[in-house]
């Protein structure tokens, strides 16, 4: 029979240290992240990683490592010697963003809509719940809290597919196009339009129709991209 290693064993001590600096790592990513997601660093702002780490209540060596999971996901750049940059969006970006949306969210329906019965409608109760608080948020004229609703409807469509592949693509453009989204709530005027897109959505993977559920969420992202785009190039907003 094994004996368990002793609590001084280095290999176990090594496993520990290993486990407590990604913890580190993990934390210093996501709150990097939720920093730049909400403006806190704001598109443009550059720093170096001591400062970064400062202004989190962090220590560098984290920092520096989730920097460079960020950098990955599109969201800063390291800069040797310099720092880090909060990369910014253009009109471009943005459009590219939505391309790639469009066709993912689309494919992301049609799986849900194939799921078998009890899974598929456990989604589409998921996803009438989101909507449901979109349409409250709205009533009461709480944009941030529509958008928060929005963001938790598409991320749960995404989520339904169960294709790790694809939550992993569309978190990281996602990330990259928030500030754009929640720049441009007050400048929209069909948010009603997209809580009766986002329902069209559902009814269609409740009734299992895969092929109306992938047009639903491909209108919807289209129709969404159309309204956002030239809203950028008429206030003049080219970086985001």
């Amino acid at each position: 029979m094994a004996r368990a290693r002793p609590n001084g064993d280095p290999e176990v001590q090594g496993a520990a240290e290993s486990e407590k600096r990604g913890s580190l790592v993990d934390d210093a990513y996501a709150a990097m992240r939720s920093a730049i997601r909400d403006a806190s660093f704001a598109p443009g702002y550059q720093a170096s990683e001591q400062e970064i780490a400062l202004r989190l209540g962090m220590s560098r060596t984290p920092v520096h490592e989730a920097a460079i999971r960020l950098q990955e996901d599109g969201l800063v750049r390291v800069l040797p010697r310099k720092g880090i940059l909060i990369l910014a969006l253009a009109p471009d970006d943005m459009r590219e963003i939505y391309d790639v949306v469009i066709a993912m969210e689309g494919r992301a329906a049609e799986l849900v809509a194939a799921l078998p019965e009890a899974a598929r409608l456990a989604a589409a109760q998921t996803l009438d719940a989101h909507t449901d608080a979109m349409a409250a948020a709205h009533a009461r004229g709480d944009l941030p809290g529509w958008g928060l609703a929005d963001a938790a409807f598409h991320a749960a469509l995404i989520a339904q597919a169960r294709n790790g592949r694809m939550s992993r693509i569309v978190q990281a453009i996602n990330d990259q196009s928030h500030r754009a989204r929640m720049l441009t709530l007050n400048l929209r005027r069909t948010l009603d339009a997209s809580i009766a897109e986002h329902r069209r959505i559902a009814e269609a993977i409740r009734a299992g129709t895969a092929d109306a559920a992938l047009d639903a969420a491909r209108q919807h992202r289209i129709r969404a991209r159309n309204e956002l785009l030239p809203l950028l190039d008429s206030y003049g907003l080219k970086h985001l």
